[in-house]
């Protein structure tokens, strides 16, 4: 596996969101150590909060509206770095 994926949480920091930023960096940095080069937090617009990975969006508050759930935000991370790639019990029960 190579550590060459970025990821890029842009925040509200007037919105106090800079907490989650950083509780969702960890989770992410904890669950794929070994295929992220970085992490990175950046403050930005009034209201923002957008999740990227390299160039592709994954998740964007006024697209998507709130805030990812920690599973699905994993699951959307892991579709662009190692589609394919079982997160264990963060995938739940099959359907």
């Amino acid at each position: 596996m190579s550590q060459d994926h970025q990821v890029i949480i842009t925040y509200c920091a007037r919105c106090g969101w800079l907490l989650r930023a950083t509780w969702m960096a960890q989770e992410l940095l904890t669950t794929f150590a070994a295929d992220l080069a970085e992490v990175a937090l950046r403050p930005g617009p009034s209201g923002s909060y957008r999740i990227d990975v390299d160039a592709c969006t994954v998740w964007d508050r006024a697209i998507d509206g709130g805030f990812p759930d920690i599973a699905d935000l994993k699951r959307r991370v892991r579709d662009v770095i190692a589609p394919g790639r079982s997160l264990g019990h963060t995938e739940g029960a099959p359907q």
